[in-house]
């Protein structure tokens, strides 16, 4: 799988380390609300593939499309998957506050019109990766609010979701991260350690539980990088590692007693430790790499950045 990584290594990075964008999402068509106590986002449109994350009633969901079947490919929190439209009220046009958007335009202006059509007038114009709040959903354009307070709607085809408010980087405009791989290693291990002591749960997503690939996946995505969800699938993410060569940042695999290639997986964070979501303790922690237990089990290391 191609990773962010290369593009880190060759261009200016676009997407700010303090708000992280969703890269490749598909335009919206509807907001739907999850009418259930819990509704899982599923990476296939069945019941029986990979839980990404479980949102709570009344959580909104951006619609991308009709999967069929009686399913809907959606974004939840910057994370596109699938739920069963069966728990979903559905529309094609809410004011409700879903998160904050990116501008995608390969660098062109985007108009914000005063409604949800290219027929309404211009409002004002957002520069490519400029971040706004966006405020509701209209028959497939995001209604959206600006730094300066500006109101109006864009099309959904020219934005993706982001995880964090354009406030805290300052100007509302993408910031240029010139990082050096190994910085940005120091900057995933301090993000990880946030959640220490975080529980442990099967088929946790983050913030407030996490599995042990569900960490490790939610870890990078803050930083713009998107893994595969179990332990075994990460395995072909990013490039192989020797254990000799480890640097912080790296994800370790380790394998118990499974006929799957891995079994568990971390964050190598230096000096011989590692930081996962761990079964023993069931919480986040943080245990020794190169000797005990996981020295036994441990099969293999990736490097994502």
């Amino acid at each position: 799988m191609i990773t962010p990584a290369k593009l880190l290594r060759t261009t200016l990075l676009t997407v700010a380390v303090s708000a992280v964008c969703m890269i490749g999402a598909s335009a919206a068509s509807g907001v739907g609300t999850v009418n259930t106590d819990a509704l899982r986002l599923r990476n296939e449109a069945n019941t029986t593939s990979t839980i990404l994350a479980t949102a709570s009633e009344g959580d909104t969901v951006v619609i991308l499309e009709d999967a069929g079947n009686g399913w809907y490919k959606v974004d939840y929190n910057t994370v596109e998957g699938y739920m069963s439209g069966e728990y979903l009220t559905v529309s094609a046009q809410a004011d409700v506050t879903i998160g904050y958007g990116l501008v995608q335009t390969g660098g062109s202006t985007l108009n914000v019109r005063s409604g949800p059509g290219t027929t309404y007038s211009k409002v004002t114009t957002l520069n490519d990766n400029a971040v706004v709040t966006i405020v509701g959903i209209n028959n497939g354009w995001y209604k959206i609010k600006t730094s300066s307070g500006a109101v109006g709607y864009v099309s959904s085809e020219y934005m993706v979701t982001c995880k964090d408010s354009a406030g805290s980087r300052g100007d509302g405009t993408t910031a240029v991260a010139v990082a050096s791989d190994s910085s940005m290693g120091q900057q995933i291990v301090s993000y990880a350690k946030q959640f220490l002591g975080v529980p442990y749960v099967y088929g946790g997503n983050g913030p407030n539980s996490f599995d042990c690939s569900g960490f490790t996946s939610y870890i990078y995505r803050h930083f713009g990088y998107t893994l595969n969800r179990t332990a075994s699938t990460q395995l072909s993410n990013g490039v192989a590692v020797s254990k000799s060569e480890l640097q912080p940042g790296d994800l370790v695999f380790f394998r118990y007693n499974t006929s799957y290639p891995a079994s568990h997986v971390g964050i190598y964070i230096g000096n011989g430790q590692f930081i996962h979501a761990s079964t023993n303790k069931y919480q986040v922690q943080i245990d020794q790499l190169m000797t005990g237990h996981y020295a036994n089990v441990y099969i293999a290391a990736r490097r994502i950045l």
